[in-house]
């Protein structure tokens, strides 16, 4: 049995998707919420095999609580579940480690998602699968100014990938172990990563 917790704005919308759901027998749907920090507290409470999150929602959206399930639980299992197919969205889902991305309208593909992100696996919508090739090539055209980077902090993201530590980073660049402590954690936030094994990965695949 997958448990899931369902988070939407829209009451309809999310009583709708726990009918649909609950007549699955694999599936059990054990609450529902309407905001983001509804999202982190039922999460940390249920511990949910399968967190079906709506993105845009007043206060803390979709997005920022997925970061912060994900920064204490690596492993947690988030589906976004949106009327929005914003390539923005799109890359930072994938940046974060969600599951998978699905559009509202294509109900029919949710239940079988949901088992399939239970499983582990990555999970997007058709529409959205086939515009993932172009998604990932613009993805590796990016600079750092693109990505709102300071040459200071490109160059400790560039040490960090080399695997050096902050006492390393330091004696290269001339600054204080703090000082390269903060500067990684403005980039990580600039980048929505949750830690400097993330941002190593992410160096590689984007400026290597």
């Amino acid at each position: 049995m997958t448990g899931i917790v369902i988070v939407d704005d829209d009451p309809l919308v999310a009583e709708s998707l726990k009918t649909i759901l609950s007549a699955d027998p694999e599936l059990k749907v054990l609450a529902t919420g309407g905001s983001g920090e509804e999202a982190v507290q039922l999460y940390n409470r249920l511990r949910p095999d399968v967190l079906l999150l709506d993105i845009r929602m007043q206060g803390m959206d979709g997005i920022e609580a997925a970061r912060r399930i994900l920064a204490r639980r690596p492993e947690a299992g988030i589906l976004f579940l949106t009327t929005f197919s914003d390539d923005e969205y799109i890359v930072k889902a994938l940046k974060m480690g969600a599951r998978g991305y699905l559009l509202k309208q294509n109900y029919e593909s949710i239940a079988p998602a949901i088992k399939a992100a239970a499983l582990g696996q990555r999970v997007f919508g058709e529409a959205i699968a086939d515009r993932l090739p172009d998604l990932i090539s613009e993805k590796n055209k990016e600079t750092p100014e693109s990505l709102g980077l300071s040459l200071k902090e490109y160059t400790v993201m560039c040490r960090v990938a080399e695997g050096l530590s902050n006492r390393e980073i330091g004696n290269k660049l001339n600054l204080g172990e703090g000082t390269v402590r903060n500067y990684i954690s403005v980039i990580l936030e600039k980048l929505d990563l949750r830690d400097r094994t993330q941002l190593a990965i992410f160096y590689h695949r984007h400026f290597q």
